[in-house]
């Protein structure tokens, strides 16, 4: 696996795995685990390492799922994100979904853990003190943000006072530039915030001549000129897939570079 860096001193793949709606969307959904867990082994098997999740996905069913796949793999192999609900933003309710996590996840700490939205109405100061304080107890690695535009981005890093925001994760694709705006991303990089990408394929709708003619041209599909993209990019994209096929297809967007001319003319695409 390539890393790029996080923060300072830190690293993190350059691609991931996402698992929203494995185990349930808002609420646990228990009918489909072994099927789950064996995606997710077969993920693992494959290469990946980077996984990431929420307290929110399935209720904290998808965390459970994760442990149970991870069973038999070294955990120190692997880089986990999960992130707190923007209902849970006060201190102590930062430290309680933390701890909530780790159990399902049955691990003593969570690589990078992020704030799932902001919430206007709790003080980003108090939640990012709880953040840096799960550091110090070794609960967890790295701090970070997520659906953060640039002023509350801005915030979050102000707030800081031991440990640094490290990534904000938005959705982005080549089709989907929206929520990155460049002054997000110029902004992001100067202070060594990460970004990654979710909905990077935008739920299998990559549909564009450029991405077809680019596939063609290097002999990838156009999920993988997609992902590569975002890579190119130097963002981390987290794609699902459950599917063999798909989960196989994905990792294959890593170890080879799009052309910068080429990156240039996605770039100029909605």
């Amino acid at each position: 696996m390539e890393y790029f860096k996080l923060g300072k001193n830190g690293r993190i793949p350059i691609l991931g795995y996402g698992t929203w709606r494995i185990g349930g969307a808002q609420e646990p959904d228990y009918s489909q685990d072994d099927y789950y867990i064996k995606a997710l082994r077969r993920a693992f098997e494959v290469g990946y390492t980077l996984i990431d999740t929420a307290e929110y996905y399935g209720a904290g069913h998808t965390e459970e799922l994760i442990a149970e796949a991870l069973k038999g793999f070294s955990r120190e192999d692997f880089f986990i994100t999960s992130k707190v609900w923007p209902n849970h933003l006060r201190y102590d309710d930062v430290l309680k979904s933390a701890d909530a996590s780790l159990k399902r996840l049955q691990t003593g700490y969570i690589d990078l853990y992020l704030i799932h939205w902001p919430n206007p109405q709790i003080p980003i100061k108090e939640t990012v003190k709880a953040l840096e304080d799960l550091v110090d107890l070794g609960k967890v690695r790295y701090i970070g943000v997520s659906n953060f535009n640039l002023n509350e981005l801005r915030e979050a890093i102000e707030s800081t006072k031991r440990h640094e925001i490290v990534a904000n994760q938005v959705r982005y694709s080549v089709l989907n530039k929206s929520n990155v705006e460049p002054e997000l991303l110029t902004y992001a990089k100067r202070n060594d915030v990460r970004i990654i990408a979710y909905t990077p394929l935008e739920k299998g709708k990559m549909n564009h001549p450029l991405l077809t003619e680019l596939a063609s041209k290097y002999k990838k599909t156009v999920n993988q000129i997609a992902l590569n993209y975002l890579i190119c990019k130097e963002a981390v994209p987290i794609p699902k897939a459950v599917k063999e096929e798909h989960i196989i297809e994905n990792f294959n967007a890593i170890g080879w570079r799009l052309s910068s001319e080429d990156v240039e003319r996605l770039s100029k695409l909605a």
